[in-house]
């Protein structure tokens, strides 16, 4: 093709096009449009574009090939669309490094519960049965889950499901105000009742209402009977309240959740329980308080007098 306006007008299109395409297939990851085609070309190209990506720049072929065509403003709109792109897929690469952790973390957590877990993904938040506090995952009875079973993450409880479907379920989390889930206290084992109050503080009730609580203290939940719905030793939160008793049977706790309710994204349902209660070996290690900077003593030593003269 000879050199004319006509060819690199038509070079700028298709640039355009392919960068358009680049847009819509990274937003829309595992689910884009294009994953089929993108399998396909990778199995028939992958090898060539394997040997020639050492050699050539896509990326900068692509910026030099706009950059000597067409006139400023279309040179300007390629650019910016390029630059969109690239956000978008480092974007994209941050929150997968994210996802990655949470993963990490959720394991972690079941291991030291000894929970088997179906790992899930939030595909969904509100009030898809009214004005409850639910979230959608991406799993359902087709993969085991099945009501009332124990929904946790890396953090601690995320609530139980109420709703299955063959291929999603709806869980109530534990700030819904009508949850309701059995505590217990870390070492000293005080029993109680935790319930949601929306973005407060999870409100609990000590069965003890002469049980001594400090601010700090932790909570793992109860366990519910043959471990439906809730599995024992999962990590509830820590309190940062405790109201002032006036000689109640109960005694009222103001408790932060572990779970950060509002960024929920990796989660695991409780598939299996563990033989044994883990009691507080899930609990994170707490951290050491800070060791307190020693004291400098100056000590000032007098200087002689000068011995007068006669």
């Amino acid at each position: 093709m000879r050199d004319t306006r006509e060819s690199r007008l038509l070079l700028v299109l298709l640039i355009a096009i392919a960068f358009a395409l680049i847009t819509v297939d990274i937003r829309g990851g595992e689910q884009s449009p294009l994953d089929g085609v993108r399998h396909a070309a990778a199995s028939a190209f992958g090898p060539v574009e394997k040997g020639v990506a050492a050699a050539v720049d896509p990326v900068g072929n692509a910026i030099a090939a706009v950059r000597d065509s067409g006139d400023r403003s279309s040179r300007i709109a390629e650019l910016e669309r390029e630059n969109t792109a690239l956000k978008q897929r480092l974007g994209s690469d941050d929150r997968n490094r994210g996802r990655t952790r949470e993963l990490d973390a959720l394991l972690k957590t079941a291991g030291r519960g000894q929970y088997g877990i179906k790992g899930a993904q939030v595909i969904a938040i509100g009030a898809a049965q009214g004005f409850s506090w639910t979230v959608t995952i991406d799993i359902g009875s087709d993969d085991g889950v099945r009501r009332d079973m124990t929904v946790i993450n890396g953090d601690g409880l995320v609530g139980r499901v109420t709703t299955v479907a063959p291929g999603t379920s709806t869980v109530l989390l534990a700030s819904d105000p009508k949850f309701t889930v059995g505590t217990r206290m870390e070492k000293t084992g005080e029993l109680g009742f935790a319930g949601g109050q929306g973005d407060s503080a999870l409100r609990v009730e000590l069965l003890n209402g002469k049980a001594a609580v400090h601010k700090g203290d932790r909570l793992v939940t109860f366990g519910s009977s043959k471990d439906k719905p809730f599995v024992p030793g999962v990590p509830v939160g820590e309190v940062v309240r405790v109201e002032p008793s006036v000689g109640g049977l109960t005694r009222t706790l103001q408790v932060r959740p572990f779970v950060g309710f509002s960024k929920l994204d990796i989660v695991g349902v409780v598939v299996e329980a563990p033989r044994d209660d883990p009691r507080d070996t899930v609990l994170p290690p707490k951290p050491e308080a800070p060791k307190p900077a020693p004291t400098v003593t100056v000590t000032v030593t007098p200087s002689p007098s000068a011995k007068p003269q006669d």
